[in-house]
């Protein structure tokens, strides 16, 4: 893949109009991609039967508050089943999911997110003690990461891996509990972070577009590193502690030791340049940033004693306002020739799924699944992504079919 290109996309997003009609043309539609890969006749109906419960079930989506909209108590030992103990794979459900996705609403970026789960017991496969950013506090909780399809209009999750720790992994009865497979091994969280998008892209057949991700609690140059390798086009936002060597002649530190990232950008304090940016509040409001972009050498491998280090040329992106501090945000990313102004597009999908989230996926019952299986979270958490799906693709206020999507991809 040599360089960037500009790639514009009409697709058929939203050629459909918002309302129930639409939403039951648009499972139609779905369900028959999603569930082809289910051997039997009966589980293409339960699959659909659970995913129109995501949909119309009101308050929490528990198997039992689904199965009370096709049946009752035989219904939901049905659905209990088929979701927390039946052999389907969901990855050829995810794989068309993905593939319908990106055919109808075609993504600018693909964006990895972390999610947390808080757990009332410890039961729930991989759930554990750990501390919540957003919460500020140590919980009991489950920790994911999901990959969604994002655009201005649109964020769909696409994606999900479970991070577990080795204190499930390395507990035999643990594992046998939670069904957990053989073949799944104790991995850091930078680790799943990357593996949650390689690991889908490597044969589902997907556009390559951009990853945009936060890399500020992962292992940022290894996860950096893992995606650069495997040719991924990348924007990260990390921690101003990451060192990196400046590459720029008018800067301090050029050709020297790598530098803390917040002192490179705090030298090029004089190069900062306006940038129009929308907001995803509904309203679609126009703000303004100020933004510096600086080329750094990125730390290969550690060398060994004598060897020269070896750097890979990046851009340090920062962003801030005049009021504020500078800089407020900064990302590192590979795409060198892309104007800051499409970067600072780009890093604002980070604000398309987080509302989308919020507003939507929790909506559709994403974090809901109450059971103990390892397949049986994968599963549900895979039906509640395709209504997500639907939900989006049919809500009042989407942009029209013949309106162009700017999606930003590497040319081959």
């Amino acid at each position: 893949m040599n360089g960037t290109a500009l790639h514009k996309g009409t697709g058929r997003r939203n050629s459909m109009t918002a309302g129930p009609e639409a939403r039951d043309l648009l499972l139609a539609e779905l369900g028959g991609s999603l569930f082809a890969s289910l051997p039997r006749s009966d589980q293409r109906r339960r699959g659909e039967a659970y995913l129109r419960g995501l949909l119309a079930a009101r308050g929490r989506k528990s198997i039992r508050n689904i199965a009370a909209l096709s049946g009752g108590p035989a219904a939901e030992q049905s659905l209990h089943h088929f979701v927390s103990s039946s052999t389907w794979d969901w990855e050829p459900v995810r794989r068309a999911l993905a593939a319908y996705t990106a055919r109808i609403a075609p993504p600018q970026a693909w964006v990895v997110r972390p999610m947390v789960i808080p757990k009332a017991g410890d039961n729930s496969v991989g759930v554990e003690r750990r501390f919540c950013p957003v919460r500020g506090q140590v919980i009991n909780a489950q920790q994911a990461v999901g990959v969604w399809a994002a655009s201005d209009d649109f964020a769909v999750p696409v994606n999900w891996r479970l991070f577990l720790s080795e204190s499930w992994l390395e507990d035999p009865l643990r594992r046998r509990q939670a069904s957990i497979p053989d073949s799944v091994r104790a991995e850091t969280l930078g680790e799943c972070t990357v593996e949650a998008y390689v690991g889908m892209m490597r044969d589902w057949g997907l556009p390559v577009r951009p990853v945009v991700m936060d890399a500020r609690e992962a292992d940022a140059l290894s996860a950096l590193h893992r995606l650069r390798a495997a040719g991924v086009p990348v924007l990260a936002r990390v921690g101003g502690s990451l060192r990196l060597a400046p590459a720029e002649p008018t800067l301090p530190g050029r050709g020297g030791e790598a530098l803390p990232a917040h002192q490179i950008m705090g030298a090029a304090r004089d190069l900062r340049r306006p940038v129009l940016w929308r907001d995803h509040d509904g309203r679609r409001s126009v703000h303004t940033s100020l933004t510096a972009a600086v080329r750094v050498g990125l730390p290969g491998r550690r060398p060994a004693p004598g060897e020269p280090v070896r750097r890979r040329d990046m851009l340090l992106l920062g962003l801030g306002d005049a009021a504020g501090r500078w800089p407020a945000e900064l990302w590192l990313t590979d795409l060198l020739n892309v104007p800051p102004a499409a970067l600072v597009r780009l890093s604002r999908l980070m604000g398309r799924v987080r509302r989308d989230f919020d507003e939507v996926a929790d909506e559709v019952g994403i974090r809901d699944f109450a059971g103990r299986s390892f397949g049986g979270w994968h599963r549900h958490t895979t039906l509640a992504s395709a209504a997500h799906a639907v939900r989006v693709l049919t809500r009042p206020g989407a942009a029209g079919a013949d309106e162009e999507a700017e999606c930003l991809g590497q040319a081959s």
